[in-house]
């Protein structure tokens, strides 16, 4: 029997500041990007390596980090560790942006409304 995992639509304070957290590196950034291209069959930790001028444990480290935020998620295949992007944090994290953006949306809306009002008459 196969069960959807039913996606999530919030996050707690702990995940949303790992995640961001997290993505707050040029290097994880790049690493996410790279293995949510290649989703269905991940990439292993020595592939990815390999785009960087950095030492294998580094990059473990790095995948450590995405993998405690929930950004990717690892698995054993033989003797390599595959690393996969997890989209359904992807997801949680672009609507939280998209929240925070339609709040400043709103409120630049405001203030054009007010500074557009014509100024009350002092006397």
């Amino acid at each position: 029997m196969v069960v959807r995992q039913q996606e999530r639509t919030e996050l707690d304070d702990r995940e949303v500041d790992r995640i961001f957290q997290a993505l707050a590196d040029s290097t994880r950034r790049d690493v996410v990007v790279r293995v949510l291209g290649d989703s269905e069959r991940g990439q292993s930790v020595s592939s990815l390596a390999s785009h960087y001028a950095m030492s294998f444990a580094a990059v473990q480290r790095h995948v450590a980090v995405l993998e405690r935020a929930g950004l990717v998620r690892k698995e054993r295949r033989g003797r390599e560790q595959i690393v996969r992007g997890d989209v359904t944090t992807v997801r949680a994290a672009a609507r939280l942006l998209a929240e925070y953006e339609e709040l400043w949306r709103g409120r630049v809306t405001r203030m054009e409304q007010i500074l557009a009002e014509p100024e009350g008459d002092d006397s």
